[in-house]
């Protein structure tokens, strides 16, 4: 599955949402993508237009135009029947930093984050 969005909107730890790491974005087309993790938690949730899914051993790689999210195959029903989801974005180089943190904050312990930054 593929995405293009403008801009990938993070925050590392939500103090008001019990410090939740939420990743979001929304594509050209109007879909939404959600990623997030509260800290006690060891899942993450996906949430792809509006439909939530509780997934562990999410593999998500991080490079300055693409974001690509793999999951199990097992699992592909939280990304409409596919295991990858590959963004497209036009993130500034300067908020990079803060993706890579809310990155590992929602990864951390139950999957694999890997930077191309």
């Amino acid at each position: 599955m593929k995405m293009k969005t403008a801009l990938l909107i993070v925050n590392p730890c939500d103090d008001e949402e019990d410090n939740m790491a939420m990743l979001c974005c929304h594509s050209d087309q109007g879909e939404m993508f959600l990623m997030s993790r509260y800290p006690d938690e060891d899942e993450l949730e996906i949430t792809l237009d509006g439909e939530p899914s509780t997934l562990d051993g999410v593999k998500v790689t991080l490079s300055p135009a693409l974001l690509k999210i793999e999951i199990a195959a097992a699992d592909a029903d939280a990304l409409n029947g596919d295991d990858v989801l590959e963004i497209t974005h036009s993130t500034d180089a300067g908020d990079l930093v803060e993706v890579e943190l809310t990155l590992k904050n929602i990864l951390r312990g139950t999957g694999t984050f890997i930077s191309e930054v």
